[in-house]
């Protein structure tokens, strides 16, 4: 809209508004919504009889409209002559009792406490960018005194963070009861270039200051108020509003397949985050069926950590997969009750529809899609907070495979399951269960109590760990000739434990030390994940940067195997695993001089970015002469296998030969060696199918 000012400071100009409504002549400007939009609001909050202010009114209708219904104690005033000039005018014959006058409303000189009300229509947000928002603090200050005990201000606001925290701020500080209300923005009409939607905050003056803040928040002209206990958290419930909003606009106009639209929901008594909505729009050229405009896809609890449903290369196979124009993916969060997939969708159908692709007919029947009609399990049984790494839980959910998982959860990147361990009942032994790939429709929740279940220390979840077992093969675990030899792991990283654990248990003459930097997840793995230390599996709570030092100036040869599987906490870089400082020149060098002869070192390594990631392999390519890669199907991760000195098992022509041979020595010896009720569940020989020389 060409009459919008270039610059927010702009707004607060006496000069900016003059030239504007001289421009506008007659044409009323309702910026922020007209009379029909707001007069819900205004007439629950401000009574026929009241004497009310109307602060910087413009030339907006709104005042003659409730002059028209009504309200005959007006005042309205604003700082510009030309506007006031023109509504004096356009109302002297018809509206003889509504008046306008030239007033600034940082100091009006108008008596202490003599209105009820007072009204401002965007009035708060031109004045808040003017000297830091002194301007709008004098503004308020004078709001605040000419109003009566019980008197409210009642402003119509877009709620820009900086303007809606000053005026909340300003309120609370006096003792006033705030509420904000947050009405259906984005009108479609010309004039309505913000797609944000319209707040009308409410503060009332009580004759004592309240002791404790009163704020809250509302959804529409009628929404039960949700109490809130601070500033930040009524900031936070604003911005959700506000982006759900902007996506809404967005989605009307239509996204491409590549764009990855998201927003969260909160409960709206609680606040809380209660839906994750993800759109996916399917690709250019796709045969998508005319009917198939527009699918919901609920994730079931416990499966939104899954690659499927969290990455975007998952959803875009997902939504392809769904033959959709648009699919919008719904994860349900933690600490929040859900019936039924019923009563999931009847909550959800009001929202969602908002976020139909354009040009779908308005009768167009909407499909909810899920895995198996279920929504899933997930039970909490642990929480807890870590210095070092924040807020925790520990959570056992159904998979998708319909088998009992226990996971360990940092919920300041809630999206990533830090470990996972697989539950049987104490009853039934793994020995009894088999491991089974394929997706299943899900049991009904266990019956049993979580006291029951114990964890299956011969299941490995995660996919690398299984491929950093079967890389012993190298090193000819297993094998008869080496069925006395000792194998010496240092495994940086401990997690739930259920990689050590399983070297513990299962690989013959095996001692390991694991060095962790949190005591609060060695406790964890103790009290959750059934990790079980001993003189063969050992723990040192530090940094493993430190303790990688001190074992180089210990001396050389001390370990046969060295695995660092340890994720970087700074997820701005490209590299989420190890943090950059892991593979330094100098850190490599001391990992390859503590390795024996014969001894590889083992790397989980999640790069995005290949320059980075070639980086790396440039560095271990100088200290270790043979390297092989392993993908992770389905992830990022990948498994590095370095070996410092050369192996037959690896060399030329005769992998597929030595490798299968080694591969059976290490499947039998693990077969054979447990020293737990449980039995190794891997497969070497398929886990070393697609090695890739670096």
């Amino acid at each position: 809209m060409s009459l919008l000012p270039r610059t927010a400071e702009e707004f607060s100009s006496a000069e900016y508004w003059e030239r504007f409504f001289k421009k506008r002549g007659d044409k009323a400007f309702e910026w922020y919504g007209d009379y029909n939009t707001l007069c819900g609001v205004l007439h629950k909050y401000i009574k026929v009889q009241d004497q009310v202010l109307v602060v910087g009114c413009g030339n907006s209708e709104l005042s003659e409209q409730l002059y028209d219904v009504g309200y005959k104690h007006l005042t309205n005033i604003d700082i510009s002559e030309t506007v006031v000039t023109h509504m004096n005018q356009r109302n002297a014959e018809r509206r003889p009792g509504l008046t306008f006058q030239q007033v600034d409303a940082t100091q009006t000189l108008y008596e202490d406490a003599c209105y009820q009300a007072a009204l401002d229509k965007g009035t708060l947000d031109a004045m808040a960018s003017e000297e830091e928002g002194a301007l709008a603090r004098n503004m308020l200050t004078e709001v605040g005194r000419v109003l009566t005990v019980g008197g409210r201000y009642v402003c119509v606001t877009l709620a820009q963070e900086s303007v809606i925290k000053l005026a909340v701020e300003h309120f609370v500080q006096l003792g006033w009861a705030v509420r904000l209300h947050c009405l259906q923005g984005d009108s479609g009409k010309e004039e309505d270039s913000f797609s944000l939607p319209v707040f009308v905050l409410v503060c009332t003056k009580f004759r004592q200051p309240m002791p404790i803040p009163i704020l809250e928040m509302c959804l529409g002209e009628d929404g039960a108020p949700t109490r809130l206990t601070q500033v930040s958290e009524l900031l936070s419930a604003v911005r959700e509003h506000q982006a759900y909003s902007v996506l809404r606009k967005k989605l009307r106009t239509g996204t491409d397949a590549s764009s990855n639209l998201s927003l969260t929901l909160c409960h709206t008594k609680t606040g809380l985050p209660r839906y994750t909505l993800t759109v996916q729009d399917c690709s250019p050229g796709a045969k998508v069926p005319r009917s198939n405009h527009f699918a919901i896809f609920i994730v079931p609890q416990g499966s939104e950590t899954a690659w499927l449903y969290c990455s975007s290369e998952g959803q875009k196979q997902l939504a392809a997969s769904a033959n959709f124009r648009r699919l919008v993916i719904v994860a349900m969060h933690r600490n929040q009750e859900y019936t039924d997939m019923q009563a999931v969708q009847a909550e959800l159908s009001p929202m969602v529809m908002d976020l139909a692709p354009p040009g779908m007919p308005a009768n167009q029947q909407v499909p909810f899609l899920s895995v198996g009609g279920d929504l899933g399990w997930r039970e909490e049984v642990s929480r807890g907070v870590s210095e070092l790494s924040g807020e925790y839980c520990v959570e056992n959910v159904k998979g998708e495979d319909g088998e009992l998982y226990r996971r360990l959860v940092f919920l300041s990147n809630a999206a990533l399951v830090q470990s996972e361990s697989r539950l049987v009942s104490s009853k039934t032994t793994s020995s009894q269960k088999k491991r089974n790939k394929k997706k299943t429709k899900p049991a009904a929740p266990p019956t049993t109590s979580s006291s029951s279940l114990s964890v299956d220390s011969g299941f490995l979840c995660c996919a690398h760990h299984e491929v950093m077992v079967a890389g012993l093969t190298v090193l000819g675990v297993g094998a008869p000739e080496s069925k006395d030899v000792p194998v010496s792991v240092l495994l940086v990283g401990l997690g739930g434990g259920g990689l050590p654990q399983f070297l513990r248990d299962f690989v013959p003459n095996v001692t390991v030390e694991v060095v962790e930097l949190d005591a609060v997840v060695l406790e964890v793995a103790k009290q959750w994940f059934g990790f079980r230390p001993d003189d063969r599996l050992t723990v040192t709570v530090g940094d493993g940067l430190d303790r990688i030092c001190a074992l180089d100036k210990e001396g050389g040869g001390l370990f046969d195997v060295i695995m660092f599987d340890v994720d970087n906490k700074d997820s701005t870089v490209g590299m989420s695993c190890p943090p950059g400082a892991f593979v330094e020149t100098s850190i490599l060098q001391k990992v390859c001089s503590l390795l024996t002869p014969r001894g590889m070192f083992m790397l989980n390594l999640v790069c995005r970015d290949s320059a980075l990631r070639n980086s790396v392999l440039q560095r271990l390519s100088t200290l270790f002469p043979s390297i092989r890669s392993r993908k992770i199907e389905g992830e990022v991760n990948e498994v590095l296998l370095c070996s410092r000195g050369g192996n037959a098992a690896l060399d030329g022509a005769r992998i597929p030969q030595s490798l299968n041979l080694a591969a059976k020595n290490l499947q039998s010896a693990l077969s054979s060696s447990s020293s737990s009720d449980h039995k190794a569940h891997i497969d070497i020989a398929e886990l070393l199918k697609d090695l890739k020389v670096e």
